[in-house]
C-alpha cells in the first residue's frame, strides 16, 4: 500500500470520526482538505515520497468552487425549497386532508391510506422531508390515534411516506447526484418517478394488508360520511390544484419545455400563486418562508463546498484509485460488486446524512459501476432509494426525530423506532425490484429520448 493509499484511508477515517464531534459538517469537510494537503505537500516537498499532491493541484479547488457557484443546474435548487415550504403553508393539504379522510372513511385503515396519498402528492410538489413529516404528523397522526389506530402504525405511516419527497421528483437529492455525475437533471426525474410511485404503492398495501389481518390496528370509525357523487367532485376539485402544479414542473421538464431551473421557478410561483389563492398569503408568511429557503439553502451550499474541496484532495491522493482498485477487487463479480456498494450505503446511512454520502461517497463509485458496464441512471436512482432509508434508520433517522418534535408528549420515540421497522423493510423490498426489474428505471427515460 502506498503512502497516498494510507492518506486517502486516514482522511476518509477521519471524517467519518469527525461527524460525531459535533463540529458542522461544512467545517469538517474543509479542514480536512486543509490538512491533508499540507501534508501531502510536506510528505511530497520535504520527504520526496511519492503523493500527487502540490501547491498547482491544491488551488484547483478555486476553479472547483468558482464552477459550483456558477452552475445554472443549482440554481433550482433554492427555488425547489421555497416551492416546497411556500406549498406546506398554503393550506393545500389540509383541505386535501379533510376530504380525502371523508371519502375513504368507511375502508379499513382509510386514514392511514389517506396520510399515504397526501404525502404521495406533497413528496411530488415538495422534496422537502422535514416539512412534509410535520406536516403529515401535525394533519394525520392525531385524527389516527383519535380513531383508535396503533400508535407504531400511525407513526411508521407518516415517517415512511414522509421521506418519499428525497426521491419523488422534483428532488433536490437528484438535482445534487446529477451535478455530482454531470448528467442531465431530466433523466433522473424521468429514472426515479416510477420507483418513487413503487414504493408508495408498497407503503399502501402493508397499510392495507396490516388493517385487514389486524383489525384493532386500523379500525373503521363510526359515523363515517357515505361516498357520493358530490363527495368524489369535491376530492377531485382539492386535488386540481396540487396536481396542476406537479404538472407544469414536471410536465415542462419531461417534454423539454422548460430546464429544471425553469421548471423551479414556475414551480415556486404556482405555490405562492396558491398561498394567495388559499388566502394563506401575508408578508409574515412570505418572510418566514425566504429566511427558510435561505438557511436551507446556505447549509447545503456550505456542504457542497467543503465537499468539494475533501473531494479534490481525496483524488489527489489517490483515493478514487483505491476505491476503484477496493471494488473491482471483490471476488462476486460485476452484480455482486453492485450489490456491496448498495450494502455498505445502507450501512452508511445509519450514521451520515444523505447530503454528505452523495457528495462524497457517489461520485468515488459511480466510475466503477459504469467500468462495469451498468446504467448510470438505473444505479444512481438505487442509490437514492438506498439514502432514503437512511431518514428511517437509526441512530441518525432525522425523519424519526422530525415526528418525535410534533408527536403527543405520550409516544416515545421506540414507538416510532417500532413504527418504522416494517415500512424499512418496504423499501427494501421496492429496492431488490429495482434491482431486478432495471425497466422500472430505464424505461421513461427511453421513451422521452
Amino acid at each position: 500500500m502506498s503512502s497516498g493509499d494510507i492518506l486517502s484511508l486516514l482522511m476518509f477515517g477521519s471524517f467519518i470520526l469527525l461527524i460525531f464531534s459535533g463540529f458542522p459538517v461544512a467545517w469538517v469537510l474543509g479542514g480536512l482538505a486543509v490538512i491533508f494537503t499540507a501534508i501531502g505537500i510536506v510528505l511530497r516537498v520535504d520527504f520526496h515520497l511519492p503523493i500527487a499532491m502540490d501547491w498547482d493541484y491544491s488551488l484547483l479547488v478555486v476553479d472547483r468552487i468558482w464552477n459550483v457557484m456558477n452552475n445554472w443546474v443549482l440554481v433550482a435548487l433554492p427555488m425547489f425549497i421555497f416551492m416546497g415550504l411556500m406549498l406546506d403553508r398554503s393550506g393545500v393539504a389540509q383541505r386535501l386532508m379533510t376530504n380525502f379522510v371523508r371519502l375513504f372513511g368507511g375502508v379499513r385503515g382509510g386514514m392511514a391510506v389517506t396520510v399515504a396519498l397526501i404525502g404521495i402528492l406533497l413528496a411530488a410538489s415538495t422534496g422537502i422531508i422535514g416539512a412534509s413529516v410535520v406536516l403529515l404528523a401535525l394533519l394525520g397522526l392525531p385524527q389516527m390515534l383519535d380513531k383508535g389506530y396503533k400508535p407504531e402504525l400511525a407513526a411508521g405511516t407518516v415517517c415512511a411516506v414522509g421521506t418519499l419527497g428525497i426521491l419523488i421528483p422534483p428532488s433536490i437529492m437528484l438535482v445534487l447526484m446529477a451535478d455530482r455525475l454531470a448528467m442531465p437533471v431530466g433523466d433522473l426525474f424521468l429514472g426515479a418517478l416510477f420507483p418513487g410511485l413503487l414504493l408508495g404503492s408498497l407503503f399502501i398495501l402493508y397499510i392495507l394488508a396490516i388493517a385487514y389481518f389486524d383489525p384493532d390496528a386500523a379500525p373503521v370509525p363510526a359515523g363515517h360520511e357515505k361516498v357520493t357523487v358530490r363527495l368524489i367532485l369535491e376530492v377531485f376539485l382539492s386535488i386540481i390544484a396540487p396536481a396542476g402544479l406537479i404538472l407544469a414542473v414536471l410536465g415542462s421538464i419531461f417534454f423539454g419545455v422548460a430546464t429544471p431551473t425553469e421548471a423551479a421557478g414556475v414551480g415556486a410561483f404556482g405555490a405562492t400563486l396558491l398561498a394567495w389563492w388559499n388566502s394563506q398569503l401575508n408578508l409574515d408568511v412570505f418572510r418566514s418562508v425566504l429566511q427558510e429557503t435561505t438557511k436551507t439553502t446556505a447549509y447545503i451550499f456550505a456542504i457542497f463546498l467543503g465537499a468539494t474541496a475533501y473531494s479534490l484532495v481525496l483524488r489527489g491522493l489517490g483515493g478514487d484509485q483505491l476505491i476503484e482498485g477496493m471494488l473491482k477487487s471483490m471476488p462476486f463479480g460485476p452484480t455482486g460488486i453492485v450489490i456491496s456498494i448498495l450494502v455498505f450505503t445502507f450501512l452508511l446511512g445509519f450514521f451520515l446524512d444523505w447530503i454528505e454520502i452523495t457528495l462524497i461517497v457517489l461520485p468515488l463509485i459511480s466510475p466503477v459501476v459504469v467500468d462495469l458496464g451498468f446504467d448510470l441512471v438505473w444505479f444512481t436512482v438505487l442509490f437514492a432509494v438506498c439514502l432514503q432509508t437512511s431518514f428511517l434508520t437509526p441512530p441518525v433517522g432525522f425523519a424519526i426525530f422530525y415526528l418525535k418534535g410534533v408527536a403527543p408528549a405520550g409516544m416515545p420515540v421506540s414507538t416510532i423506532y417500532r413504527g418504522v421497522v416494517p415500512f424499512i423493510v418496504m423499501q427494501l423490498i421496492g429496492l431488490v425490484v429495482i434491482f431486478l426489474w432495471q425497466d422500472i428505471v430505464t424505461w421513461l427515460p427511453a421513451q422521452a429520448y
